[in-house]
């Protein structure tokens, strides 16, 4: 009885413990709503890792209003991360489902199906792991996110902290270290460059002469006219 009334009394502080991170995570993104975050969690284990090589290194990244990003950006990232976005609450189920389909016929990951919530969640707060619990938790950000944020307010913040380099976060750094501009001076085909290199930042950064990124970019480009952005 003493063991079942010790076990009892541990899972209620778990209990107690899981709801206190809840309700400051929830905090967080009540703050943002006005006030706009410093580093991600993932921009601060990105300076670590680069700080294990060289101490001195630093982060490419500074805050660029909405208003001020060019719209074409906003176009070529939502056809090419999450074309539903304006509509979902959070969640794109068919992308989710085909994801799986491909996953599953590869027989490993190879596509997750994530809406730019559901990355912004991840990459404000969590790990990089892949686990069940990292999933659960950022389902459940994500839907924090989009209870609390507009949807504006949503992709400024995902334009200002997403990878797009080694060390290099956010629409105005990117635009900085590829073009030499500004992120509101970007045009359709520099746009469209950028969006192609979301997925693997770090590798593009070093190959930004791959097929790949050619194909892609004017993949992206055809398909910006129809995208809708808050």
């Amino acid at each position: 009885m003493k063991l079942l009334k010790v076990f009892g009394k541990l899972v209620l502080l778990l209990v107690f413990v899981l709801i206190v991170y809840e309700f400051w995570i929830l905090a967080q993104i009540g703050w943002m709503r006005w006030f706009n975050p410093g580093a991600s969690a993932f921009m601060e284990r990105r300076l670590a890792v680069m700080q294990e090589k060289n101490p001195k290194a630093r982060l490419k990244h500074l805050w660029f209003e909405y208003a001020r990003i060019s719209v074409h950006l906003k176009r070529a990232l939502i056809v090419s991360e999450d074309a539903k976005f304006v509509n979902h609450e959070g969640f794109d189920w068919a992308a989710i489902e085909k994801a799986l389909e491909k996953n599953l016929q590869r027989g490993k990951v190879v596509s997750g199906g994530s809406t730019i919530s559901q990355q912004l969640a991840k990459n404000l707060f969590l790990s990089s792991d892949r686990s069940l619990i990292r999933k659960v938790q950022e389902a459940i950000i994500t839907l924090m996110l989009e209870a609390v944020l507009p949807k504006r307010r949503i992709f400024e913040i995902y334009l200002n902290i997403i990878e797009w380099g080694e060390g290099v976060f956010g629409a105005q750094a990117a635009a900085t270290h590829y073009f030499q501009i500004n992120a509101g001076q970007l045009n359709e085909w520099q746009a469209a460059r950028l969006a192609a290199m979301v997925p693997s930042p770090r590798y593009f950064d070093k190959n930004r002469n791959a097929p790949y990124l050619d194909r892609q970019t004017e993949t992206l480009l055809t398909r910006m006219p129809a995208a809708v952005v808050p």
